[in-house]
């Protein structure tokens, strides 16, 4: 699933309230429903979890493109925020105040199982111990490090 979000870095015209907007959608929802490309929530702020470190994403924010690694991507809206789980991803900020978000997957991280995540995380200990081939070892490998990304989210 590619899930890719347009993050419009905008203030008020008083410069009294500044806001980002983040509307996140996925192919599967554009195919299925259009509507959904014009749903757009003003947030506070939207933290995404690049290579570098963390990185708050405002508006105003300079022009940057950086990689996201496995990790959490916060939403801030208010005195909520909403928390998602992003696999392999880039965010490209523009110069206009735009910001785009793509990522190959991205869960809220309440739709997440700690429970399945650690059996999970179990399971590909187990198939790396019994692994025969340089195949086998890179597939538990990689199993081992998004449930461990995964329990971390998760756990805090």
């Amino acid at each position: 699933m590619l899930v890719a979000s347009t993050v419009a870095l905008t203030s008020s015209s008083s410069a009294e309230v500044q806001h980002v907007s983040f509307s996140p959608t996925s192919s599967n929802q554009e195919s299925k429903n259009s509507a959904s490309r014009n749903r757009t929530t003003l947030v506070d702020m939207v933290i995404v979890p690049a290579t570098t470190g963390q990185m708050g994403v405002l508006p105003g924010h300079v022009a940057t493109i950086a990689e996201l690694k496995r990790g959490v991507l916060s939403v801030h809206e208010g005195s909520e925020t909403t928390k998602y789980f992003v696999s392999s991803s880039f965010v490209f900020i523009h110069a206009n105040s735009f910001a785009d978000i793509i990522a190959i997957e991205a869960v809220p991280l309440d739709w997440i199982d700690v429970n399945l995540v650690q059996k999970g995380l179990e399971d590909f200990t187990q198939k790396l111990s019994s692994a025969t081939t340089e195949l086998e070892k890179a597939e538990a490998q990689i199993g081992i490090d998004v449930h461990s990304a995964l329990n971390s989210a998760l756990t805090g």
